[in-house]
């Protein structure tokens, strides 16, 4: 029979996790660094390298890798299907040629510093990955996964988790040698098992798309919310688990599983269900990884392994920030990307010790090339934190000018957007005498209105300091005219939270974005196509007959019932 110390065996680690977590993150976080720091430093302190309040790292990461499987269902949670098609030229594009040419750089250097070619290839490939948990989490932080540098840095993970079968398919390949390997048998077995991962990826898409929204309204009706806990884990874990069996990555089957459930009328539960679990195994995780650090093994060869931290960190970047710029970003852009993008990745430690399986590395060049990448991934958060810092101080003297200093900030309303609406606005507002200040960052729009005589100032909406002192915390109104529908509701966001005396009306793009708006509780929102259309409707009503109150009406009833369809969508009811 089991004792009571049997049972309570397991506390001990449990709370050391937790004092470690508890004390770490808090302190980094006072000093202004990333909290990925406050975990990877207190897993070295609690490892075995330090305290050795943990002796056994590898059991611990066995269970941590969910942190990771959780924080990408939660991305493919908030990823739209439209947003990924819209990247796949970022993801087979950009993402193939960061990997092979990254890959080829730190390889060939390897290369060259005395690895075998085999040896050179495997730690190569394992260092041109990136930490996807370290990237997502940095990107979380700054708020910045949607922005366009951070869509393109996480088309480079997803590339990099789907390109993890292939990698492990090679292997065995390059290990064989003498003229008799057995490559046709290789080939045979590599097309087996993409096949097999291709029929699980259709299975779970189909499952996905019809069998999740009723299993889960199933489980609603019952009205256990335990229940809905356990089946989100159950999805999540199960999808991953399949996904590992066919070659592929858990983190690539936890992100399929949350692209499908999207679009779900469950999705913000789901989310809100995962979310706790997700947040102590990511830091389990990063934990996990300062615990696999010998500080022994990097005391004795400390100068070497400086060395090829900071040059597989600056070829990275180097490498990462050039290819931005070639697919369109701007550098300042590039090198924030290639900041979050230059760590070695999780993969590595299930690379590396492959490697050694198959005898292409052998055992001092696989350790130090494992404290090598768990090195990466505890200096990547500082380093990325710094660049941000200087980019930060260089960005704001050189290409644009510095928001306009607002003469008299105390106007009735502020207009952000001085373009075609926001131009038609601004005279219906002076036309009674009302005080309005407009800024817009486009510098041509206010040099055009400057020729016709209108005032306009030079700001970015989507800054707050730029809305202080336009005076937003005084305007009785904040009208956003403009015309890009992230920035539209980063500002109601930041206008809700900061200004809350201030009403919001806003100028939305289509029916998608006037659902967001009405989501957001904004206090009045128009289309800028839809009252001309109705407009134009109404006329050609008149002009094939029907009396002025006649198509007035029908126009009414158009837009009484267009409202209630928005409505109805806006509370995610199926039309």
């Amino acid at each position: 029979m089991a004792t009571a110390a049997d049972h309570a065996s397991f506390l001990p680690p449990v709370l050391t996790f937790l004092s470690a977590a508890v004390i770490g993150v808090p302190i980094f976080r006072l000093l202004g660094q990333s909290a990925v720091l406050g975990y990877l430093v207190a897993g070295v302190v609690i490892g075995p390298s330090g305290l050795s309040l943990i002796t056994e790292p590898e059991t611990a990461r066995s269970v941590s890798e969910l942190g990771v499987v959780l924080l990408l269902f939660i991305v493919g949670l908030e990823l739209e299907i439209s947003r990924l098609i819209s990247l796949r030229r970022d993801i087979l594009g950009l993402g193939t040629l960061q990997l092979g040419l990254c890959a080829l750089a730190l390889g060939g250097l390897g290369f060259l510093t005395g690895l075998s070619a085999g040896a050179a290839t495997v730690i190569g490939i394992a260092l041109a990955l990136s930490a996807t948990a370290v990237a997502l989490q940095l990107l979380e932080e700054r708020r910045d996964l949607a922005s366009p540098y951070g869509q393109r840095a996480f088309a480079v993970l997803l590339f990099q988790d789907l390109s993890i079968v292939g990698i492990l398919a090679f292997l065995p390949l390059i290990a064989q040698t003498g003229p008799s390997g057995g490559g046709e048998a290789w080939i045979g077995t590599a097309l087996q098992s993409a096949g097999t991962a291709v029929a699980a990826v259709i299975g779970v898409v189909l499952v996905g798309r019809y069998g999740l929204n009723p299993f889960f309204r199933l489980l609603a009706a019952s009205g256990a919310r335990e229940v809905m806990t356990a089946a989100a884990l159950l999805v999540v874990l199960g999808t991953a688990l399949l996904m590992e069996e066919v070659g592929l990555s858990m983190a690539m089957g936890a992100f399929l599983a949350g692209l499908l459930l999207a679009e779900s009328n469950f999705r913000h539960q789901l989310e809100a269900d995962i979310e706790p679990f997700r947040g102590m195994l990511l830091g389990l995780f990063f934990m996990s990884v300062g615990m696999s650090i010998d500080l022994t093994l990097v005391a004795q060869n400390w100068l070497g392994l400086f060395l090829a931290t900071l040059g597989a960190i600056l070829i990275k970047v180097a490498l990462i920030a050039g290819l931005f710029r070639l697919f369109g970003s701007s550098w300042l852009d590039g090198l924030r990307g290639a900041a979050v993008l230059a760590p070695a990745g999780e993969f590595a430690f299930v690379l590396l010790p492959v490697g050694q399986e198959l005898g292409l590395v052998d055992g001092p060049a696989g350790r130090l090339a494992i404290a090598l990448a768990a090195i990466t991934m505890l200096i990547g958060p500082i380093g990325a934190k710094v660049l941000d810092g200087v980019l930060s101080r260089r960005a704001t003297a050189p290409l644009e000018p510095e928001h306009e200093v607002i003469e008299d900030a105390e106007a009735r309303v502020l207009v952000i957007g001085f373009g075609r609406f926001g131009h038609i606005l601004n005279q219906v507002l002076l036309a009674q005498g009302l005080s309005v200040t407009v800024i817009d960052k486009d510098v041509e729009q206010i040099r055009s209105a400057a020729r016709f005589g209108f005032r306009v100032y030079y700001g970015d909406g989507t800054r707050l300091d730029v809305l202080r002192s336009s005076g937003a915390g005084k305007a009785e109104v904040v009208c956003i005219c403009i015309d890009d529908p992230e920035a539209t509701l980063k500002i109601v966001d930041l206008v809700h939270a900061e200004f809350p005396a201030a009403r919001t009306y806003v100028r939305v793009f289509d029916r998608v974005q006037a659902i967001e708006a009405m989501g957001r509780d904004v206090d009045y929102q128009i289309r800028e196509t839809f009252e001309s259309a109705l407009a134009f409707g109404r006329a050609t009503l008149e002009a094939l007959g029907l009396s002025p109150e006649e198509a007035a009406r029908t126009v009414d009833d158009v837009r009484k019932r267009d409202l209630a369809r928005l409505v109805l969508q806006q509370a995610g009811e199926p039309l």
